[in-house]
């Protein structure tokens, strides 16, 4: 039976969110909306920059190989994570803690999340200001600040809300996009350009393959933020596999002959290069379809990293104001230029936490069934396990994989390492929780 209130069904700011308890049926969305949501993801000028990458130290087919191994790794992380948090109509943050972490462990991952979120809320922000100081002039820290306060705004009033973006932004985006590199493309022998030779340093297909799949791994990773909302299981599969499909065989490939092009990763400007009103559009349509996510997903964990810790119930509305007013403060000051390096190391540690949760929920099921008895009445479990120690370890030992092996691909080093050590240890009688620690469900 649905627990949702008259007053969360009528859209009350950030209600709608169930920051910290299950997604009701009744609350959810259909294909069509989640494609959209799913595709937004896709639609962001980084992409191209990065098929360029590709494009300037490889050749065609090589990046084409890169992209897949990319995208294959992607994909069976999103479809399992996400498929566990359809399931369950769980953020990723709540459901770590019945998914390998336990109430505390969870808090660990929660910070870890909200600050690679906030991090790439701010560099994107940044390179919004950047680009618009180029279309139209005027102060970095101006366009900045303006499209912060937008952003933070309208993930505030929630996840409809981000909805209703996804509806105008997606089409129009890929529409300008698709007129304003097709236009360039045209005017030049395509079988040229992709048997054209790499003009950089050149990149090994491992190499690539990292590049691909470490730049969304946290995206994949907190896909349970997007996919509670989804009604039906096979919706995820689908969905992500379009977004898979669109984001790095089309709009990746496209860059990697944008790449072979001009002979550098500084491809941007053409799609920029439209004239008036069509390029300030596509800025901002990139930049907002790309960063209400990195808000939202940054909130969604500080609500738990709060709660857990010190116990408070904080309103998810009132934490993205905070940290929307943080993060477009550090971005319009340039300050986020000097913590990429901070980011690309969370961009290691935060596979494992995939590894883990795909290793527990469908393989180990170690904590998984307070979440089975309690999935019909979509109510919370009464209890969570505390800590669960053998789990932090294998975090850590998966870290050290990833960062300090050079062989083979980095990302996938540490997911897989993080799975296979879960396993053994679940298998071994190792994953055992110290303690257990009451959880309300209604804590909004």
């Amino acid at each position: 039976m649905s627990t949702q209130t008259k007053s969360e069904r009528s859209g009350r700011i950030g209600n709608d969110d169930h920051s910290l308890r299950r997604v009701p049926r009744s609350a959810r969305y259909g294909f069509g909306s989640m494609l959209l949501q799913w595709l937004g993801q896709s639609g962001s000028l980084s992409q191209f920059v990065l098929g360029a990458t590709l494009g300037v130290g490889m050749g065609f087919w090589q990046a084409f190989l890169a992209f897949t191994l990319g995208a294959v790794t992607l994909e069976v992380v999103i479809f399992f994570i996400g498929l566990a948090g359809q399931r369950e109509g769980l953020t990723m943050t709540i459901l770590t803690r019945f998914a390998g972490f336990g109430r505390n462990g969870s808090a660990l991952v929660s910070l870890m999340i909200a600050v690679s979120m906030i991090g790439w809320f701010g560099v994107q922000n940044g390179i919004f200001g950047n680009s618009m100081v180029e279309l139209v002039g005027g102060p970095v820290w101006l366009w900045c600040a303006l499209s912060g306060v937008v952003l933070t705004v309208l993930v505030i009033y929630g996840f409809k809300y981000m909805m209703w973006l996804a509806k105008i932004a997606v089409p129009l985006f890929f529409a300008l996009v698709a007129w304003s590199v097709m236009s360039t493309l045209s005017q030049h022998d395509i079988g040229e350009l992709i048997a054209k030779q790499p003009s950089g340093p050149l990149l090994s297909v491992p190499a690539a393959a990292t590049i691909v799949a470490g730049g969304f791994m946290a995206g994949a990773i907190v896909a349970p933020d997007m996919t509670r909302y989804n009604s039906k299981g096979w919706h995820v599969l689908l969905q992500s596999s379009c977004t898979m499909i669109v984001s790095e065989y089309l709009v990746g490939m496209t860059g990697v002959l944008l790449g072979h092009l001009v002979g550098t990763s500084d491809v941007s400007h053409i799609v920029l290069s439209t004239s008036g009103i069509v390029g300030l559009i596509v800025v901002i349509l990139s930049t907002a379809k790309i960063n209400d996510w990195n808000l939202y997903g940054a909130s969604l964990g500080v609500v738990n990293f709060v709660y857990t810790v010190f116990g408070k119930r904080m309103h998810r509305a009132s934490v993205t104001l905070v940290i929307g007013v943080l993060g477009t403060v550090l971005s319009a000051l340039g300050f986020l230029d000097h913590f990429k390096s901070f980011l690309s190391i969370l961009g290691v540690a935060i596979p494992p936490v995939g590894g883990i949760i795909v290793a527990e929920y469908w393989v180990g099921r170690r904590m998984r069934g307070a979440l089975d008895e309690t999935r019909a009445s979509e109510t919370m479990p009464r209890v969570v396990p505390t800590w669960v120690p053998v789990v932090l370890v294998i975090w850590a030992a998966s870290f050290c994989v990833g960062f300090f092996v050079d062989w083979g691909i980095p990302v996938l080093n540490s997911l897989v390492t993080a799975f296979v050590l879960y396993v053994l240890a679940s298998l071994t009688g190792l994953v055992r929780s110290w303690g257990t620690s009451e959880m309300e469900e209604h804590v909004d």
